[in-house]
Parts: C-alpha cells; sequence; structure tokens
C-alpha cells in the first residue's frame, strides 16, 4: 500500500490536464485545497507566511517551487527569481534559508549551465549570510546532485547543503561522503516512485533505515536536519540524543508547512530547533500530490475539488 500509494500519486503529479486545472483553479477556489501545503504563489505571500512562523518561535526555509524545465530561458528565469528573493528576504527582516532544485536550474537541458545558474545565487547568498540547500530529486538524478554539490563543496562555497533520501539503498554511502566533508544534510523519507531493485518500498524498510542513518548523522554528522512527522522516528531520534550526550543545538529537526503543526508547536515546547519547509510559487502541483502521496485519503478530496471546479 505504501508503494502503491506513492506510484498513484507521482503518475497523477505528471498529467498535464491535473495541473492545468490545478493551475487554473487550485490557490483561487474558495475550497483553497492546495492552501494547506503551499504559502501560495507569490514571494510576498511566502513572506507573510514566514513572518507568523517565526513569531511562533520556528526555523524556516522557503522553497521557489519549480522543477524539470526544459528550456535555458525558463532555467534563467528561475534563477533570476531566485536572486529576487535573496533580495527580499533581506528587506523582510526574516531568517536566511533557502531550498532548490536542479532541474530548476536546468540540469536537464544543460549541466555546466545549471551549475553557473546554481553558482549565480550561491554568490550573493553568500554575501549576505544566506544557507542553501539542494533538495533530492529522484534517483536518475542522485548521483550528478551529489557530483555538482562535491564540485561547489571543493571550490569553498561552504553556505550550501543537500538532502538524502532514506529508503534508497545507496543512502548509506552517500551519508558517509557527506559526513567526511563536514557537509550539512537533509534526511528525508524519500517522494518519488521508485524502482525495488533500488529503494525499499515497505513502509517498516523505510523507517528502519531513516532510524539507522539519522543515529549516524547525530553522531558523526555536522548540523544535521531530520525531516519527518513520524513521532516514533522523533522519539528514537531525541533518545538517541541524550544517551549520546548530543546537545539540542547540533541538529534540528524539519517539518513541512502545513503539516502537522501541533508537533511543530510541541516540539519548539519541549526546546527542540524545528524548521518548517515553506514552499510558494505557481509551479506548485507536483509538488502538492507528492504530499498527498503521503496520505492518500486525501485522494477523492483533490479529484472531488478539482471536479467541482471545471
Amino acid at each position: 500500500m505504501y508503494g502503491g500509494a506513492k506510484a498513484v500519486f507521482y503518475a497523477l503529479s505528471r498529467s498535464p490536464v491535473l495541473k492545468r486545472l490545478a493551475s487554473r483553479y487550485g490557490m483561487a477556489t474558495s475550497a483553497s485545497f492546495a492552501r494547506r501545503f503551499i504559502a501560495g504563489e507569490t514571494i510576498d505571500a511566502a513572506i507573510d507566511v514566514a513572518q507568523r512562523l517565526e513569531a511562533q518561535g520556528l526555523l524556516l526555509t522557503l522553497d521557489y517551487l519549480g522543477e524539470r524545465v526544459k528550456t535555458l530561458d525558463e532555467a534563467q528565469a528561475a534563477t533570476r527569481e531566485y536572486v529576487r528573493l535573496l533580495d527580499l528576504l533581506v528587506s523582510a527582516g526574516i531568517e536566511r534559508n533557502i531550498s532548490l532544485k536542479l532541474t530548476q536550474l536546468g540540469i536537464d537541458v544543460d549541466r555546466a549551465t545549471c551549475v553557473d545558474n546554481l553558482r549565480r545565487i550561491l554568490d550573493p547568498a553568500g554575501r549576505h549570510g544566506f544557507f542553501v540547500r539542494i533538495d533530492m530529486e529522484n534517483s536518475p538524478y542522485t548521483q550528478v546532485t551529489l557530483d555538482i554539490f562535491e564540485t561547489l563543496w571543493e571550490q569553498q562555497y561552504r553556505n550550501l547543503g543537500v538532502a538524502l533520501q532514506a529508503y534508497l539503498y545507496r543512502t548509506e554511502l552517500d551519508l558517509r561522503r557527506m559526513n567526511a566533508l563536514g557537509a550539512r544534510v537533509r534526511l528525508v523519507k524519500g517522494a518519488y516512485k521508485e524502482s525495488p531493485t533500488i529503494a525499499y518500498r515497505r513502509k517498516a524498510d523505510v523507517d528502519a533505515a531513516f532510524v539507522q542513518l539519522a543515529r549516524e548523522l547525530l553522531e558523526t554528522g555536522t548540523y544535521p536536519a531530520i525531516a519527518t512527522h513520524d513521532e516514533r522516528i522523533i522519539d528514537a531520534v531525541r533518545a538517541h540524543a541524550g544517551e549520546h550526550a548530543i546537545a539540542g543545538d547540533r541538529f534540528e529537526f524539519q517539518l513541512l508547512y502545513g503539516i502537522r503543526r501541533d508537533l511543530q508547536a510541541s516540539l519548539v515546547a519541549a526546546g527542540c530547533r524545528v524548521r518548517v519547509y515553506v514552499p510558494f510559487g505557481r509551479e506548485w502541483f507536483p509538488y502538492f500530490m507528492r504530499r498527498l502521496g503521503e496520505r492518500p485519503a486525501n485522494l477523492g478530496f483533490v479529484l472531488g475539488a478539482l471536479l467541482r471546479e471545471r
């Protein structure tokens, strides 16, 4: 069921028809079903959300949604928007932390241009004290993402981190590679459809891998980000940190905007560092469907809302 639900939502996320309907109605409809997970379609909307989150004692990272661009013009437009975002965040006085995807910067079109686009973001980000996280996409991009990350790391871009996915068999070795560099890792379970030849399919296996990797990050990583909403895993991480005298300021939990606000608040109240991943932008549909793939009961709600608005 775990892998099957993800496969369904992954297929829906790539549907041009559903994407057109969602783009037309999703954020404007009175139902506003996407607003549970998406901060809005504009930078201003995202900044408003970010300011509210900071007032609640939460850390944050902003992600201008977009992926799989097909032209260099699209990639350069996304790069310009990220550079503009940096300036607006500085002016707004909120935390300087962003996330991005390499397919948004043109990795499918031209690798060298993608790297140049990333540098165009990292350079002003470094001047203004931003931390930039490269999100991990599905498995065809795993190796190239880590290669690009390591190239830039060797060029002294140290305001840069990366995400790793616990459900891939290869992640144990990738994590050790990143730890050896001293790189900051965000550990996630993984939200893409993957073959059982390269990834765990059973939820119990993914959870076990996640806990094992999280423990290794706590012990040998550099300020790791443990990204999960699973309270049992969070309890296991906190227990491991306590048993090994790992201070609470040496790692953080990361949760998605709109999911388990109660858990976010309780972790902050317990003295944990909690960062909320805040996505925004017009290209929200693929991200939204992957989030729903983690909550299959929402399928009827989403499809019904779309059909009612046709």
